[in-house]
């Protein structure tokens, strides 16, 4: 076994575990089994705007929320960046909270679907595969956000980033984590971002200090990885419906 592989499965996890512990304590709190979220949690970092300019929605963990770093330079801010290359009326709103898992995300749809949005971008489980929370409570919970929204905003567009377990948990418990977001997608006709992390997880020098969040260079990566999925949701989403309709 190579020494990048030994380091792999010895150092990530421990990082991994003492690092979100740690964003937790700091973060915060998230919403839980049906708690009311607050308003200023995921306050968004840009305004929504008026007229014909769409929303992308982002709802996540830490990751989204760009932790450790300034909003402009998490992986949400650079697609709007890419957005506004290609000329597409997106403007995105980041909702990410530090610390949440799949059940708190659940809690805050009802607050989130107060305002508009016509694509979401959803990333969560990571916090709830360091919790030990049982895999058919993280698919039920990602069901229940698709369903939410699909029964509340019928035309919206739903892209799912997919995650990797820690190598520690063993090689079962990898596929089985990993099939929830490969069968959800496939079940739901969800588009799917297989790993977010890809090409960032365990390389030190696109990762902060913690070994687990990345920094700015990690989030221009992230971005492109999304940026291969949803690009294509955008463009499609921009030529059927050209005018968003009013909330």
């Amino acid at each position: 076994m190579s020494t990048r592989s030994v380091w792999l499965k010895i150092l990530v996890p421990t990082l991994l575990i003492i690092g979100c512990q740690a964003d937790e304590r700091k973060s915060v709190p998230p919403a839980e089994d049906g708690a009311a979220a607050p308003a200023s949690a995921g306050t968004p970092a840009r305004t929504v705007p008026a007229g014909d300019r769409k929303v992308v929605l982002f709802v996540g963990t830490s990751l989204t929320a760009a932790l450790g770093l300034e909003p402009e330079q998490g992986f949400p801010a650079r697609v709007q960046e890419k957005i506004d290359a290609a000329g597409l009326p997106f403007e995105v709103v980041n909702a990410g909270v530090s610390g949440e898992t799949s059940t708190g995300a659940r809690a805050r749809m009802g607050w989130l679907l107060n305002q508009p949005f016509d694509v979401l971008v959803l990333e969560t489980g990571a916090n709830d595969m360091l919790r030990g929370t049982r895999l058919d409570r993280l698919r039920g919970n990602i069901e229940a956000i698709v369903d939410t929204v699909r029964r509340v905003r019928p035309d919206a567009r739903i892209v799912l980033t997919g995650m990797l377990a820690s190598p520690n948990l063993g090689a079962d418990y990898g596929r089985e984590f990993s099939a929830v977001y490969t069968e959800v997608a496939r079940e739901d006709s969800l588009p799917l971002v297989p790993f977010l992390l890809q090409g960032v997880a365990a390389v030190p020098e696109l990762n902060l200090g913690d070994g687990i969040h990345p920094n700015e260079r990690g989030h221009r990566i992230v971005a492109d990885n999304v940026w291969k999925v949803l690009e294509p949701v955008l463009r499609e989403e921009a030529a059927e419906r050209p005018v968003r309709d009013a909330a």
